[in-house]
């Protein structure tokens, strides 16, 4: 809500000082400036990003204004680990085997369908039961595996947030390119259009360069930290489960060990105490 209200705003400030220091909304509307702008800035894009990085953005993008990294998910994450390390410790490592082979079948997975839905965290977690069930890694050898995976998780995570971000420096650049243009056509219409004609097209040029600007800071830049808050929100529930698996691989009980993940989490939806131990007990 905050994003889509920061979103009019930009715009309400924008337009509504121009309206009201008696500028005509028509001659913003300059289609032929939003080609070159967009174009340019969406070639540039494909220039210097893999194919994949498209989709992967735009995904991200339509999601930016409703983050699924909320207390709720918290504790549903934080549950889910209980409960598939608390069935480990009664039963044995051999007994989750199902559950992480599996996980759309299992009964404890199931009852936790938003981190079902997210099949690398799923995947994540999953991978890192099967080495702990094997036995044969130390609890400081496995938080090395992590930390190397986490590094590379947080180049890809980050990516999108980096490639918005270069958008957003170049657009005043494709701002300017297209005033250019717009000066050129003008200048060699001198001598064969009267003044007012003129005037017209030095004014449409000048909405090139306000263009690029305004969508370089008013929303380009918006986007790509809005993007870098995201990975970092999905990055640092990712270092909470590893510090849950990890303090489990050291010896620490369930409700310890979920402990240790909690302290993790960034404090803005990060569940108290008191409700992760109710999670607990009522899971």
């Amino acid at each position: 809500m905050a994003k889509i209200l920061g979103i009019i705003v930009v715009f309400a400030s924008v337009l509504g000082g121009y309206v009201l220091s008696h500028g005509q909304i028509a001659a913003l509307i300059q289609p032929f400036e939003v080609m070159i702008i967009g174009g340019a800035a969406l070639g540039a894009f494909l220039q210097a990003n893999p194919g994949s990085t498209t989709m992967h953005v735009l995904k991200k993008s339509l999601k930016m204004f409703s983050s699924r990294f909320t207390h709720g998910f918290y504790l549903e994450v934080l549950r889910l680990l209980y409960e598939i390390l608390n069935k480990s410790r009664r039963e044995g490592m051999m007994a989750v085997e199902a559950d992480i082979e599996e996980p759309a079948a299992s009964p404890i997975f199931s009852k936790y369908p938003g981190v079902l839905k997210d099949e690398r965290m799923t995947a994540y977690i999953c991978d890192y039961l099967r080495i702990m069930s094997s036995g044969n890694m130390a609890p400081h050898e496995l938080e090395g595996l992590f930390d190397m995976e986490l590094g590379s998780l947080k180049e890809e995570l980050e990516h999108p947030a980096h490639a918005v971000n270069r958008i957003a420096d170049g657009l005043p650049g494709f701002g300017i390119v297209a005033a250019v243009l717009g000066i050129v056509v003008t200048m060699a219409m001198l001598g064969e259009a009267a003044q007012a004609d003129l005037g017209k097209h030095v004014g449409a040029a000048l909405v090139g360069t306000f263009l690029g600007i305004l969508a370089a800071y008013g929303f380009f830049g918006p986007l790509a930290t809005s993007l870098e808050h995201d990975a970092k929100e999905e990055l640092n529930l990712f270092e909470a489960i590893k510090a849950c698996l990890v303090a489990s691989a050291s010896g620490m009980p369930p409700t310890l060990a979920v402990e240790f993940g909690r302290k993790v989490l960034f404090p803005a939806h990060r569940p108290s105490f008191s409700e992760l131990d109710q999670a607990m007990r009522g899971g």
